[in-house]
């Protein structure tokens, strides 16, 4: 879904919140949770701005609706956090952006155990069927939406790298997706390391590819983020001409240099940050509405092209 399709969702249901608002007045007061890593680089940045900003305008909007939110650095204190929330707040409902997925499983089952209604963003758990309501993009999509490029514009024999995120159920979707995207294509995939969603990681991960392989058309950075700290390893290796990269998630940086048509960054695959804008929503609705919000919610993955590029570039964006 395009940014914009998605800015419509999320407008209907403030329209829908609109009609319930005046019931919300004399609701049972309750109290939300929110969950999400903190802003260590530019998608959690945008996310973090756009979980502040819905948190914001729905306790504007609903009286009864009181919201926690906590941000974590790594899985541990991201745990604790949740377990803090139980305790000293007693909330009703948990919107989670997992740090990792194995480590925060058991802590929001418990949660879950203990009858409240439950979201999981973005990054699954490693055990499924716990959440009341998962929100994400389409991580399968978005691995095979990179990976059929590749295939169709690259010749056969072709080198690729791939960079990994932090080892999370939605980075195992997206590779798997894009390594069956490139199936009988006779495009090679060299190596595949985590560089975990970071700039310097990637950098770091970017310069030993580039010392071990004399060879490499393309790399599938995976994540913007990691694309510029790539670039950066490319550029000071004095091979710029060599390869191509493609990240994902529309940061603003690199849809402009898809607009003005920069061959080494020809195209890139949309992964929303506003998506936990609709998680927060949902959740509330959850109280404030008669509307189902159990199930799942995917945002679908779309090629940023420079042809289409000035439809996703917002400058005043934060990401």
């Amino acid at each position: 879904m395009k940014r914009r399709s998605l800015m419509k969702a999320a407008a209907l249901v403030a329209a829908m919140g609109m009609g319930t608002a005046a019931f919300a007045q004399d609701a049972e007061k309750k109290i939300i949770g929110v969950s999400i890593p903190s802003a260590t680089h530019g998608f959690m940045g945008g996310l973090n701005w756009h979980a502040q900003d819905t948190i914001k305008r729905l306790g504007e909007t609903y009286p009864n609706l009181e919201f926690v939110l906590s941000t974590a650095g790594d899985p541990s204190k991201q745990v604790n956090d949740i377990e803090d929330m139980m305790a000293t707040r007693n909330i009703d409902a948990l919107v989670v952006l997992p740090f990792e997925s194995e480590p925060l499983t058991a802590p929001v089952k418990a949660v879950k155990d203990a009858g409240k209604f439950v979201t999981v963003v973005d990054r699954g758990l490693s055990q499924e069927g716990i959440e009341d309501l998962y929100v994400a993009g389409d991580n399968t999509a978005f691995g095979r939406v990179a990976g059929e490029y590749f295939r169709e514009n690259l010749e056969p024999g072709s080198k690729v790298v791939v960079l990994r995120g932090i080892p999370t159920t939605l980075d195992n979707e997206r590779v798997e997706a894009f390594q069956k995207a490139l199936e009988g294509s006779e495009v090679e995939i060299l190596d595949m390391q985590h560089g975990n969603w970071n700039r310097d990681d990637a950098f770091a991960v970017m310069q030993d590819y580039l010392s071990k392989y004399p060879q490499i058309n393309a790399v599938w950075a995976a994540d913007d983020d990691m694309a510029i700290g790539v670039l950066e390893a490319i550029s000071a290796a004095n091979r710029n001409d060599e390869m191509w990269v493609i990240g994902g998630a529309g940061m603003k940086e690199i849809v402009k240099r898809i607009m003005d048509g920069d061959k080494q960054l020809p195209v890139n695959v949309t992964y929303p940050p506003a998506l936990i804008s609709s998680a927060i929503e949902m959740t509330a609705l959850n109280f404030v509405s008669n509307a189902p919000m159990t199930g799942r919610f995917i945002i679908s993955s779309q090629l940023i092209t420079p042809e289409n590029a000035e439809q996703y570039y917002y400058p005043d964006s934060p990401f």
